[in-house]
């Protein structure tokens, strides 16, 4: 974030994996500044907003396989082509903006 678009980043949220739990990592978070924050282990429910936007990718993919008359083989590309969509849709939660806009400017 702060390379690539000039911004601090001040909290991460996991779900206790292994990558974020390192020796490495976790000097990393320190060395920045930034807050690490674990939810419990076997309790989706606690990141809520990752799991609804999961379940929103993963509908988004079926509906444009399902339309297109793709195998599964095309899984791959279709992930890539939901993400690219959902981040150009406009979101009242960003009064309208698409999430590509504040980004991006």
């Amino acid at each position: 974030m702060e390379t690539q678009f000039g911004a601090i980043g001040k909290l991460i949220r996991s779900d206790n994996g292994l990558e974020f739990q390192d020796s490495n990592a976790l000097q990393f978070y320190t060395n920045k500044g930034i807050i690490h924050q674990t939810s419990c282990v076997e309790r989706p429910q606690q990141n809520g907003i990752v799991e609804r936007k999961h379940k929103h990718l993963l509908e988004v993919v079926r509906a444009l396989m399902i339309q297109a008359g793709l195998s599964l083989r095309f899984w791959r590309d279709s992930i890539l082509t939901a993400a690219y969509l959902i981040n150009r849709f406009p979101t009242s939660v960003l009064g309208y903006k698409t999430p590509f806009e504040p980004l991006y400017g």
